[in-house]
């Protein structure tokens, strides 16, 4: 008997942890530790993970993604070709020590503007920035008031750059989220992008130097980077690497893995430069971040075209009088792979609750936001799926309406009704007049009548003195007509 006694007690233990226990939905963050981080559906640029993302951190070498984003982009619109020789400018190895990453690219040599590319991506040489400043703006300084421009541009209100490759200066600071913001921008032009995922490249001997073979600073795609071929992960795509002792070890890449593409910033992490440790934590960081991302995250199907979602009743609308709302476009989402149905919901708003016919299939009528346990994670487009065409009788009778709720033609009814009831009046006047008329005149002919009468009597009742002439006038009529 005492042990049934306890059992009410076990089972209100057990509802109080269930309470406590987290829900399917809430991911163990990844095991990182780069001071600022992120993790977001390359894609989408939905952020996945976050760690001080807009904490002021120094950007090393990722800077030079900006340089060469303004490079691949006066390539793109024709300004400047791969092939243009370009020479290197007396002050191509400004502010640089015998520490600087750096491709050997001396004052007077001739590369081509392609070469630089690679250089700066790939070998990550502060002198190659300098060379296509030089060539693009005239000057460092106006290059880089440059970048500072496009940095603005991209919504990166946190940047200000001092120079083009990313060496230690107290005015030349970012934050994790601007970079990702810069990462989508980047990954958006071919041509970066072909550059950044070369793993090895080979620059033409010049008249300074034989030619010089520069294997990608990025671990995670080159086996011959300077970091060493512990961390080739697969998956993954280059975009760029940084140090400096200021910044600590940093790193943008993306991987993609089933179809999922992931984008990654990390930046201030520990190595053997800037502390005991022997491995470097930026690919250290970069490989748990992107094996979270696969495990935990799958693209899943939240609306389709072919669904329908709403119905809309139409004014003036043939038929059913009814337009079937269908998404614009199909949304597939990279979510948690443990949410159920239940986590989803989707919120319509029209925008215009009394449409009328006729409304042409693939009109936008409204929009959808779909939640996940309540975060708004996207918004899409409603449409209707087919024509609604427009009833002639219920378009003969809105026109008649607004023909009859016309302004003017309420004025000429009114003017209209007033002649009518002037004519009615005077009318009713007349009438009036000529029965009080009738009615004098009636009136009078009784009298005359009555006055003969009297003389005839009189004339019999004396009949032997002399007839006299009588003559009788009417009082209303003085001249006896």
């Amino acid at each position: 008997m005492k042990k049934i006694k306890f059992l009410p007690l076990i089972l209100i233990f057990c509802l109080v942890l269930a309470g406590f226990a987290p829900s399917a939905y809430a991911l163990d963050d990844p095991a990182v530790t780069g001071n600022a981080i992120i993790l977001a559906d390359a894609d989408t640029g939905r952020i996945l993970y976050s760690k001080n993302m807009n904490t002021q951190v120094h950007p090393a070498s990722l800077t030079k993604m900006m340089t060469i984003l303004i490079a691949t982009e006066m390539v793109e619109r024709g300004e400047r070709s791969m092939d243009d020789e370009v020479t290197a400018p007396s002050d191509c190895r400004i502010g640089m020590d015998e520490d600087s990453s750096t491709a050997g690219i001396q004052p007077g040599e001739v590369l081509t503007y392609g070469d630089l590319m690679y250089c700066a991506l790939l070998q990550s040489a502060n002198e190659a920035c300098n060379c296509l400043a030089v060539n693009i703006s005239g000057s460092i300084s106006e290059f880089v008031g440059r970048m500072n421009q496009r940095a603005e541009e991209l919504g990166m209100n946190s940047t200000h750059f001092n120079n083009t490759n990313g060496l230690t200066d107290s005015n030349h600071y970012t934050t994790a989220y601007d970079f990702y913001l810069l990462s989508l921008e980047v990954m958006r032009h071919s041509l970066f992008m072909a550059v950044a995922n070369t793993a090895t490249y080979t620059v033409p001997a010049t008249r300074f130097s034989p030619e010089r073979t520069l294997a990608n600073s990025n671990a995670l795609i080159s086996s011959g980077s300077i970091y060493g071929g512990n961390y080739l992960y697969p998956y993954a795509s280059g975009i760029k690497t940084g140090y400096t002792r200021a910044a600590g070890y940093c790193l943008t890449s993306a991987a993609e893995m089933d179809g999922v593409r992931l984008l990654s910033v990390i930046m201030g992490c520990e190595g053997p430069n800037n502390s005991s440790r022997t491995d470097h934590g930026n690919f250290v960081d970069a490989i748990k971040l992107y094996t979270w991302g696969f495990d935990n995250f799958a693209y899943r199907p939240v609306l389709t075209t072919s669904a329908a979602i709403a119905r809309l009743d139409v004014a003036m609308a043939a038929g059913s009088g009814v337009a079937i709302l269908r998404p614009q476009t199909d949304v597939t989402l990279l979510v948690p792979k443990d949410i159920t149905d239940d986590d989803v919901r989707t919120d319509i708003t029209i925008y215009d609750e009394n449409p009328v016919a006729p409304i042409a299939a693939g009109t936008v009528l409204g929009e959808a936001t779909v939640y996940i346990n309540d975060e708004v994670y996207c918004t899409v487009k409603l449409v209707n799926n087919s024509d609604v065409e427009l009833s002639r009788g219920e378009y003969m009778k809105q026109q008649l309406h607004n023909f009859v709720d016309h302004t003017w033609f309420k004025v000429i009814v009114t003017i209209l009704l007033l002649f009518f009831a002037l004519y009615l009046a005077l009318v009713i006047r007349y009438r009036q007049l000529r029965r009080r008329h009738l009615k004098r005149k009636k009136m009078a002919e009784q009298r005359r009548r009555a006055e003969r009468e009297r003389i005839r009597r009189d004339v019999q009742a004396a009949p032997g003195e002399p007839t006299r002439r009588y003559e009788v006038i009417d009082r209303d009529d003085p001249d006896g007509q």
